[in-house]
């Protein structure tokens, strides 16, 4: 029976994509119910369990590696935080979104590395241990850089709430995340069966996430669903293409270009989800979903596909 559940658990993980995708379909098609079965105020605790179960995956050792490639980890966080903000804000402006639309745009980009890239860095043949420094890195690092960088790149068209941000961060991100470390620490047992599990949970509440918050705005996004995608699948490649370039010119390997271009391209879309609802909803009494939402919820839907496409790419040519 074990076995049985184990094996269905990888068969999800392995079809995350296609179940982020339908999730979506699912959201837009059937607003009403997909609301009922996903309410905004789950988007939260679905994000921290997603935080907690990478918690459970990491290791004090991860950390070790800033201390034995310090320049890697410091291009690759850099290229993150300096590329994917200003790639939002120049494409929100040339698709013309509007400024709830522009600052959810801007939100993806300046949200840490996404945790698929850890397995689409692996399946692309990337530098593993690589990746899950810079996506630990990036993530301890977001609480106090994501809200400045929303200021600096979003600030202009919409009030940005500095402290309640890093607040938030602190919340959802960081705290499940140091509880699930302490988890695998004091209770390996325990985390060793769970962590079988939580690659499939991940994929499941990514899901949930992706279609609750398209649910929520399926009216919106009738009318936005052709700029707003553009812009998102145009913010993710040229991430992608940036980092795998910006590694190619400090002559980083073949592994490393491909990691660090995974871990540009592909954000913790979930987090701007949940930042666009806590913090950027105009009627914070209303329990709808905000419209600077949409972007991070389109953002989970095709980053997963193209991380995909990518590593099938990667390994094919080993670029």
């Amino acid at each position: 029976m074990k076995k049985a559940f184990a094996s269905i658990a990888d068969w999800i993980s392995r079809l995350m994509a296609l179940s982020v995708l339908s999730a979506a379909a699912a959201g837009f098609i059937f607003p009403r119910a997909v609301s009922a079965a996903v309410p905004p105020s789950s988007v939260n605790w679905l994000l921290g369990a997603v935080m907690f179960g990478m918690g459970m995956s990491l290791r004090p050792g991860d950390f070790l590696l800033v201390l034995k490639r310090p320049r890697d980890v410091a291009i690759g966080a850099a290229a993150q935080f300096a590329a994917m903000p200003a790639l939002a804000f120049a494409i929100a402006k040339a698709f013309a979104l509007s400024p709830e639309l522009a600052v959810g745009l801007v939100l993806v980009g300046a949200c840490p590395g996404g945790t698929a890239s850890n397995v689409i860095s692996y399946l692309a043949k990337g530098d593993v241990a690589l990746s899950v420094t810079m996506t630990s890195v990036s993530t301890l690092l977001a609480p106090l850089l994501t809200p400045l960088l929303v200021l600096a790149w979003g600030g202009a068209s919409i009030d940005v709430p500095v402290a309640g941000m890093f607040i938030s961060i602190l919340q959802v991100v960081i705290a499940p995340i140091a509880a699930g470390l302490l988890l695998d620490m004091y209770a390996p047992r325990f985390a060793h069966a769970a962590k079988r599990f939580m690659p499939a949970f991940s994929a499941l509440a990514v899901s949930a996430i992706v279609a609750g918050v398209v649910a929520a705005n399926a009216a919106n996004l009738k009318g936005n669903l052709g700029a707003v995608a553009g812009a998102v699948v145009l913010h993710n490649l040229c991430g992608m293409l940036l980092g795998w370039s910006i590694a190619a010119a400090f002559r980083m390997d073949g592994a490393k270009r491909r990691t660090v271009a995974v871990e540009v391209g592909m954000q913790n879309s979930g987090l701007a989800v949940s930042l666009a609802k806590g913090h950027f909803n105009p009627d914070p009494s209303s329990a709808a979903m905000p419209l600077s939402a949409v972007p991070g919820a389109l953002f989970s839907v095709w980053h997963n596909l193209s991380g995909a496409l990518f590593a099938a790419v990667s390994k094919a040519f080993l670029v």
